[in-house]
């Protein structure tokens, strides 16, 4: 009996074993890949692509959450649904949670991105990249700017995403064959967390606070739809699964033009905003007199300083800022912004002028930090009053909303 459990333990620990070399192999040996730019994706995911009703060359979506470091690929399935097939853990990406303002801020960029074939990069000198896109039209009219914010391998970043080379050989490769089936343009959503009620609590006091408010209009109608949401932009801001009415368009820096929602869509919003309020009601709770710390890049690189061991210089993982962030009390968030916009006054005063005054200081601490908590509006579902007697055929191509409702 003892030599047939020995034996049978033998035999599980070969197996056991067997399973971890495959786990350890199964990524692609790079010094074995003779032409990075069409090779496949590997069969793991291409039995997955299967498993779950898509085909190779259908739609994708990409999507990135700072805080978390992932970046995620959607692809559609043959109910025209997306469907998550892959996600990453994003190696570096450089700044703090926040939107790309200008060039040399070391921030990558957050908000909604089309990406064309033109967007590939086969000769990178990070192994391979894709450009996000930025700036969109709302980062041009809002006069941010920045050139070559890229999605790329090397695992170091200045204002990108970066990769390691193995996950972007992949993630290159899911483009590749999207444009391939026929898909014109990739949307890249980039937020700066997941946005859920109790995440949009934990930074209500950040400055971005508003900008990401308007973004969540967007991640909220990917979450209820499935489908990548059609965005324009009007009076300097993003504007979602919205139809025009009487043929008008949209001008990134001009009125608005009256709109339309799909009831269907308004419905679905409706009960997915119910829950939403609900849950965020709870975490106001849940986080009274709290705030989250969001760390610096220096702070996050600190966590994970123990894997560029053994590597090349330019190899530099940040971590992600969950790891190296922290709630703290309202009044100690507000001591850290004041300490350090004050620093920053002193730092900036022109060499031989006089001290900045308590009145400065106190003007430049209010403009980083509110003065109380805000309390935003639970449900940031802006949508302009919904007027239904917009004709179904406005235009010749089928109306957006005919593309996610049912078919």
């Amino acid at each position: 009996m003892r030599i047939r459990h020995f034996a049978y333990v033998s035999l599980m620990t070969l197996a056991l074993a067997g399973c971890n070399d495959a786990l350890e192999t199964a990524q692609v040996d790079l010094s074995r890949v003779k032409n990075k730019v069409e090779q496949p994706l590997p069969p793991r995911i291409l039995s997955e692509i299967s498993a779950k009703g898509m085909q190779r060359n259908s739609p994708i979506m990409i999507r990135i959450f700072k805080e978390e470091g992932a970046l995620e690929i959607w692809k559609a399935k043959t109910d025209n649904r997306f469907d998550k097939i892959a996600d990453y853990k994003i190696c570096a990406w450089s700044g703090r949670l926040g939107p790309k303002v200008k060039e040399g801020d070391r921030q990558a960029p957050e908000g909604f991105y089309n990406l064309s074939r033109a967007n590939l990069n086969p000769n990178s000198k990070y192994y391979l990249a894709i450009n996000t896109g930025f700036p969109n039209h709302y980062d041009a009219v809002n006069g941010r700017s920045g050139t070559n914010l890229m999605i790329h391998g090397a695992c170091s970043s200045s204002g990108c995403y970066s990769m390691t080379d193995q996950q972007v050989l992949e993630i290159y490769a899911f483009a590749r064959d999207a444009f391939a089936g026929g898909q014109s343009t990739v949307q890249l959503q980039a937020f700066p967390f997941r946005m859920t009620a109790e995440n949009m609590v934990r930074h209500r006091l950040n400055p971005n606070i508003e900008f990401w408010n308007m973004l969540k209009v967007g991640y909220d109608n990917f979450e209820v739809t499935k489908r990548p949401p059609e965005v324009n932009f009007c009076e300097k801001k993003y504007v979602f699964n919205q139809q025009a009415t009487d043929n008008a368009t949209f001008n990134p820096a001009g009125t608005c033009p009256a709109m339309s929602t799909p009831p269907a869509l308004t419905a679905a919003l409706a009960s997915y905003g119910k829950t939403y309020d609900a849950d965020f009601a709870k975490a106001m709770k849940k986080y009274d007199g709290m705030a989250w710390y969001d760390p610096s890049e220096a702070e996050r690189k600190a966590v994970v300083a123990k894997l560029r061991k053994g590597r090349e210089l330019a190899y530099a993982p940040t971590g992600t800022s969950l790891e190296a962030g922290k709630m703290v009390k309202v009044a100690e968030l507000e001591e850290m912004a004041a300490s350090k916009t004050a620093s920053t006054v002193a730092a900036n005063a022109a060499p031989g002028a006089a001290p900045a005054t308590p009145e400065a200081k106190a003007i430049a601490v209010a403009a980083a930090v509110p003065a109380q908590v805000p309390v935003p509006t639970p449900s940031p579902l802006a949508f302009a009053p919904v007027e239904q007697s917009v004709p179904v055929e406005v235009a010749s191509k089928k109306p957006f909303w005919k593309f996610w409702g049912k078919d």
